[in-house]
C-alpha cells in the first residue's frame, strides 16, 4: 500500500508494488510524481528526508537535505546592500537540492538490503507521463498560484512554466510541464547522479548561474545524501523514530515524550487538547534554541531526549493554565508519503522546497523549480543558524514511524510547517493510546499552534468541529484562539499506514488534500 497527498502519486507506487517492486522503489516512483503533479509544495529542487524499516534490520535514515552554496556568505548578501536573505528569488535559491541523491541513496539500500532491482526508467515513468501529458489542475496548486502570483510572477522561469499564457493558473485546467518531463526521463535514462554529476548537472548550475543564484557546478558536483541513524524514543514499549537535526524530528519526539508524563484523557476534550498544546511549547523552545546544523550543535539530541530531561520540561506544565507563547518558526511547504510492501518493508518519506513554489525560480532548460530553504538562515553571525558557506538549514520537515509494541509498524506524517509535530502527535495519540480507527484519527479536527503557510499569527488556530464547551474552555484557560472552518488544508496533509504480523495493511489519507491510500 502507498499512501500520498494527490491520487496519482499514490497510483503510481501501486503501480510499481503490483509490478514487483518493492517499498522503496514505490516510493520513489510516487516521489517524483508528486513532484510533478504538486508542484507548488515540492520538487526536484527540493530537499528530502526518508525512513526505511526493513522487514529484518534497523531502521534506516536518510538526510538529502543541501547546505549553503560555497559562495553563500553573510558577506555576500551584506555587500549587495541586504540585511536579510531575500524570501523569493536567485539569491533564495541559494542551498543545494538534496532530495534526487536522496532517492539515489534510498535505491541503494533498496538493493543491497532488500534485493531490488526494478530499472530505473520504470521508477520515472508515471512521473514522466504526467509532466508530458498532463494532469488537471488540482484546487490548491490553482489557489496558491493565484495568491502568489504577485511575488512570483516576475520571478526567472516562473511565468514560463506555472502560468496560462501569464495568467494564474485554474482549477481543472489540463497542465503539462513538457521541459520537467525531458529532465526526468533524463535521470531515467542517465542515472539519478546526473543531477549532480554529468551533462544534466552542467545544465542545472548553467541556468542556476545565469538567473543569479549563488548555487554552482562544484557546490553540485561534492554534494551527497547521507544514510544515518534516526532519533528514537522508547514510549510505553513503542519505539518512535524520527530524524535528527537540522530537522525538528526532535521537537516531534519531545512533543510525544513531554505529553507522555501528562494525564491522558479521552480525544478531543479540554484536557487533551491543553495537554498536547503546553507539551508543544516546551519542545518548540528546545528546537528554538538548540536545533541547528548537528555540526554546530552544542547539545546531544539524545541527552536532550534523556528521561531526567523529559521529566523536567514536563514538570512546569499547568494542566489548567495556558504558558505564555512566543513567536514562532516561519512557515513551510512539504508533502509526506508512506509505503509498506507484502514483505513489511516500511517507508516514511517527506520532501519539500520550503515556501509555496520554493524560491520561484525555474531552470528553462530543465523545468526544474529551486527551493528556499536556504532563508531560515540568518545573516546574524550570533544567531542559531548563522548562514556559512556549507552549512545545513533548519528543516521543519521530518517523517516520522514507530514500532508498536503488538508488532506492527506504523509510518505517519504531515506537512505543514509548524504544524508538522504537533500533527504527528494527534495521529500517534488517537491511534496508539486510544485505539481510534486510522482514517477516524487523521479526519478528527486538528489544531495548529504557530506560523504556517505565511500567516503571521501565532495564535491557537482550531478547527470549528471541536465542541464549542471545548474551545470556549481552551479561551477561559488562556490560549489565543483563533476558530478556523472544518478542514483547513493549514491544518496539514497527514497520512499514515498501519501494517500488521498478519500481513494486513491499513492506510488512510487526509481529507484535507487530493491524496488516497492505493493498495494491492
Amino acid at each position: 500500500m502507498v499512501v500520498a497527498p494527490h491520487h496519482l502519486a499514490a497510483e503510481a507506487g501501486r503501480r510499481v508494488l503490483r509490478d514487483g517492486g518493492n517499498a522503496v522503489e514505490a516510493m520513489v516512483a510516487a516521489a517524483s510524481t508528486i513532484a510533478v503533479v504538486y508542484p507548488h509544495m515540492n520538487a526536484l529542487g527540493g530537499d528530502g528526508f526518508w525512513l526505511i524499516r526493513p522487514k529484518d534490520g534497523p531502521v534506516v535514515g536518510i538526510a538529502a537535505s543541501g547546505p549553503a552554496a560555497k559562495a553563500a556568505s553573510s558577506d555576500f548578501y551584506t555587500g549587495q546592500g541586504l540585511t536579510e536573505i531575500p524570501k523569493r528569488g536567485p539569491l533564495a535559491a541559494l542551498t543545494i537540492a538534496g532530495t534526487v541523491s536522496g532517492w539515489a541513496k534510498a535505491l541503494e539500500v533498496s538493493q543491497t538490503k532488500l534485493g531490488g532491482g526494478m530499472a530505473l526508467p520504470r521508477l520515472m515513468e508515471d512521473a514522466a507521463f504526467h509532466a508530458e501529458n498532463g494532469f488537471p489542475v488540482p484546487e490548491t496548486l490553482a489557489r496558491n498560484c493565484a495568491q502568489k502570483f504577485p511575488e512570483l510572477k516576475d520571478q526567472p522561469g516562473f511565468a514560463q512554466h506555472f502560468t496560462d499564457h501569464g495568467a494564474p493558473l485554474t482549477e481543472g485546467r489540463k497542465f503539462s510541464l513538457p521541459a520537467l518531463a525531458g529532465t526526468l526521463r533524463r535521470l531515467g535514462e542517465e542515472g539519478l547522479d546526473s543531477f549532480y554529476r554529468g551533462a544534466l548537472a552542467r545544465d542545472i548550475a548553467a541556468d542556476l548561474q545565469a538567473a543569479g543564484s549563488p548555487v554552482t557546478l562544484s557546490d553540485l558536483e561534492t554534494y551527497s545524501a547521507k544514510v544515518l541513524p534516526p532519533l528514537s524514543i522508547n514510549r510505553n514499549g513503542a519505539v518512535i523514530y524520527n530524524m535528527p537535526p537540522p530537522t525538528q524530528g526532535l521537537a516531534s519526539l519531545l512533543l510525544l515524550a513531554i505529553q507522555n508524563q501528562l494525564p491522558k484523557p479521552a480525544p478531543e476534550t479540554f484536557d487533551y487538547v491543553h495537554g498536547l498544546v503546553e507539551a508543544t511549547k516546551a519542545a518548540f523552545r528546545v528546537r528554538d534554541s538548540k536545533v541547528t546544523d548537528p555540526a554546530h550543535m552544542g547539545a546531544d539530541p539524545m541527552q536532550l531526549l534523556s528521561e531526567t530531561n523529559i521529566e523536567a520540561l514536563a514538570k512546569p506544565i499547568l494542566m489548567d493554565t495556558a504558558a505564555p507563547w512566543p513567536d514562532a518558526s516561519p512557515k513551510g511547504d512539504t508533502v509526506w508519503l508512506g509505503a509498506v510492501d507484502k514483505d513489511g518493508t516500511a517507508v516514511s518519506f517527506i520532501q519539500s522546497i520550503y515556501w509555496e513554489f520554493g524560491s520561484g525560480v525555474v531552470l528553462p532548460q530543465t523545468g526544474i523549480a529551486w527551493q528556499n530553504r536556504g532563508v531560515s538562515f540568518s545573516l546574524d553571525p550570533a544567531a542559531v543558524n548563522p548562514l556559512q558557506p556549507g552549512r545545513y538549514p533548519f528543516h521543519t520537515i521530518q517523517p516520522a514511524m514507530a514500532e508498536l509494541p503488538d508488532g506492527r509498524v506504523f509510518p505517519y506524517g504531515t506537512m505543514g510547517g509548524e504544524g508538522q509535530p504537533q500533527t504527528q502527535a494527534m495521529v500517534y495519540t488517537r491511534v496508539v493510546d486510544h485505539g481510534m480507527d486510522l482514517q477516524e484519527a487523521i479526519s478528527a479536527p486538528r489544531w495548529l499552534l504557530g506560523r504556517t503557510w505565511g500567516d503571521t499569527t501565532t495564535s491557537l488556530r482550531i478547527e470549528n468541529r471541536f465542541d464549542p464547551t471545548v474551545i470556549e474552555a481552551l479561551r477561559k484557560a488562556g490560549h489565543a484562539i483563533d476558530p478556523v472552518g472544518p478542514f483547513e488544508e493549514v491544518m496539514g496533509h497527514a497520512g499514515a499506514l498501519l501494517w500488521h504480523p498478519t500481513g494486513l495493511i491499513e492506510g488512510a489519507s487526509d481529507p484535507r488534500c487530493d491524496g488516497s491510500a492505493a493498495g494491492l
